[in-house]
């Protein structure tokens, strides 16, 4: 693992996060211009971007031992947060952003350039990504979703729980693009051109609308301390090392191990923020967790490749 490439993946979001932060100290865009870019990311872009990767996913080489590992050790790491939120009496909605900034890693615009150049092929971070678009993100945004309407005094009931994943634009480009995959359906590049234009929109829409979050923020920690801590902690050490533990007991050794252990060990995706935005709760948590996670996770990284 060369530590060349974990520094090349931060300069890249991080070039990009300091742009939005320069936009919003000069005043450039109007007020609110955070949560529309963060609304046009979650309605238009990152459905676009869902639906090309998992129709040109290769489902064969992501259905491995390799998955399995991320995928429990996401869960496990996401259902430890839980009792934090819950014993700090922290509302509901704050509870499930804290949840997912514990185990919702940078896997897109961070996770490929480090593995592309740290571990060699960008298909290493395939497993996590594939696992936090399929199941994740519609998952978390399907939650936010119900708890949303029980704040604004709606009760969707069972019923209203269970379709609630049909209003998720995430979950329904997500199915479409697997199913059409799986299908063997050959979408005409003519049609396709245009999804891709606007999934290019995704990553930058999420890291701009990140970066002018920042230009005025308060100091980190200041609603919760204790959650951002624990998310952190989780994040950046009880992940990896789960990563670890699970893979090692499922066999897995040498350059496989050391996939998945640098994989869990990426920072806090900047998506949880956009999530939060759009349905407005846990935005100082997610906020605060996307930029101390990344900030921790350097030196995380290098330890592990060492």
């Amino acid at each position: 693992m060369r530590v060349s490439g974990v520094l090349t993946g931060f300069l890249v979001i991080g070039v990009v996060v300091a742009v939005g932060v320069l936009v919003g100290r000069l005043g450039v865009l109007p007020d609110g211009a955070t949560e529309t870019l963060s609304r046009t990311a979650f309605f238009v872009a990152s459905p676009a971007l869902l639906f090309v990767t998992l129709l040109r996913a290769d489902v064969a080489r992501v259905l491995s031992t390799g998955l399995v590992v991320t995928a429990l050790a996401a869960i496990a790491v996401c259902l430890l947060y839980i009792p934090v939120g819950m014993v700090r009496r922290r509302p509901r909605g704050e509870t499930v952003v804290g949840s997912m900034a514990s185990g919702y890693l940078n896997a897109g615009n961070l996770g490929i350039p480090i593995a592309t150049y740290a571990l060699g092929s960008a298909a290493e971070i395939a497993p996590s990504l594939i696992f936090q678009l399929a199941v994740l993100t519609p998952a978390y945004t399907t939650l936010l979703d119900v708890v949303a309407a029980r704040r604004r005094g709606e009760d969707p009931g069972v019923g209203g729980a269970l379709l609630a994943p049909l209003r998720n634009p995430l979950l329904l480009a997500t199915l479409a693009g697997l199913l059409l995959n799986v299908a063997g359906v050959h979408v005409p590049e003519g049609l396709l051109e245009p999804v891709e234009l606007l999934a290019d929109l995704a990553v930058p829409a999420m890291l701009l609308a990140f970066g002018l979050s920042l230009a005025h923020a308060q100091r980190p920690g200041r609603d919760d301390p204790v959650c951002l801590g624990a998310v952190i902690v989780l994040k950046n050490l009880v992940h990896p090392f789960l990563a670890w533990l699970i893979g090692s007991a499922f066999g897995l050794t040498g350059p496989a191990l050391l996939a998945v252990v640098v994989s869990a060990a990426l920072p806090t995706a900047q998506n949880v923020f956009g999530y939060a935005v759009r349905f407005a709760t846990g935005v100082p948590l997610a906020r605060d967790a996307a930029l101390l996670t990344t900030i921790v996770s350097v030196p995380v990284l290098l330890l592990v490749a060492l």
